[in-house]
């Protein structure tokens, strides 16, 4: 008995451990580099979107503005990508086979088919620029309707682009990734959106940018917040540490661009901190779920704990 009276615990907390202090779960042999891949991914799907969308309702600044975007999302996507791999050799490799059964594989294929579409619409941007007359002048009349169709193609492999990184994450044996794999497509998909309309509000304050604004951040927003109060002891990860001022900051940030978007009017400078706002969110928030699957991996209490609650819950 304790001097008060109460019945003092006469079993210490349970301390998770792992034979030598080594993680159960391996954590995924991946650096920063996939976090920002996994941005620029989604940066270049939203684009091509934007860019779509402006090309649909003739609005000429925001199709621009997302075929730079996706060209550049593009670019450094790629180099994200390889840089992790070590070798540029490897991304070749990857494109020798076709494994459908494998998220890296086919994301690489994804990559690959919208860098060539996307590159494609991005040059068609300079046809007005060219000669009217000789080879060049045949260019600048060609170049248009080519843009046209290939804006149309990345805009088609978009959704592939932007949710296969989530697969990629929830496909591995990362307890708060994987326990996340029906809401990592949602979130994924939604800051890809955001990302694009981050672009687009940054070239102006268009009607369509606006709206894909609130609906992307929405979409984050809401997937965001069953991850994070609907997985019982995976949800921790998200709140704690580093992951945890990630994602804090990355949704007030989200909030602010959408509300920007949605009550600046014609401002063109309330337009462009609302796009910026945007584009940072959505960069935190990548961050923020790759370090929380870290976090977990390392911890074996995350492996642990769920173990033991399926056996006792079947």
């Amino acid at each position: 008995m304790s001097p008060r009276g109460g019945d003092r615990p006469m079993v210490p907390r349970a301390q998770f451990r792992s034979y030598y202090g080594r993680p159960i779960v391996r954590p995924a042999p991946w650096r920063e580099d996939v976090a920002a891949y996994l941005f620029a991914g989604g940066l270049a799907a939203g684009s091509a979107l934007l860019a779509a969308g402006g090309q649909l309702t003739g609005r000429p600044a925001m199709r621009r503005a997302g075929r730079a975007g996706a060209m550049a999302g593009t670019l450094a996507s790629t180099y994200f990508l390889i840089n992790d791999l070590g070798r540029p050799q490897r991304f070749y490799h990857m494109l020798r086979v076709f494994k459908p059964t494998s998220p890296m594989s086919v994301g690489t294929w994804v990559l690959s088919a919208f860098g060539a579409a996307a590159g494609a619409a991005a040059v068609a941007e300079a046809a007005p620029m060219l000669p009217r007359r000789g080879t060049l002048g045949l260019a600048r009349r060609v170049l248009p309707p080519v843009g046209s169709a290939a804006g149309y193609a990345a805009a088609g492999l978009a959704p592939a682009l932007a949710t296969y990184t989530a697969v990629l994450l929830a496909d591995t044996a990362t307890p708060s990734w994987h326990v996340a794999y029906p809401e990592l497509p949602f979130v994924f998909a939604g800051s890809a959106l955001a990302s694009g309309a981050g672009v687009g509000l940054i070239a102006g304050p268009e009607t369509p940018a606006k709206r894909m604004a609130v609906l992307g951040g929405g979409l984050e927003l809401l997937g965001m917040h069953q991850i994070e109060t609907g997985k019982g002891v995976l949800s921790e990860p998200y709140h704690q540490g580093r992951a945890g001022r990630l994602l804090r900051t990355g949704r007030a940030l989200t909030l602010a661009g959408m509300a920007g978007a949605a009550l600046g009017g014609r401002s063109r400078v309330v337009s462009a901190l609302s796009g910026l706002s945007l584009l940072t969110a959505s960069a935190l928030m990548r961050f923020g779920i790759f370090e929380a699957g870290m976090h977990s991996a390392r911890d074996p209490k995350y492996t642990v704990l769920p173990q033991r609650d399926r056996l006792e819950n079947p």
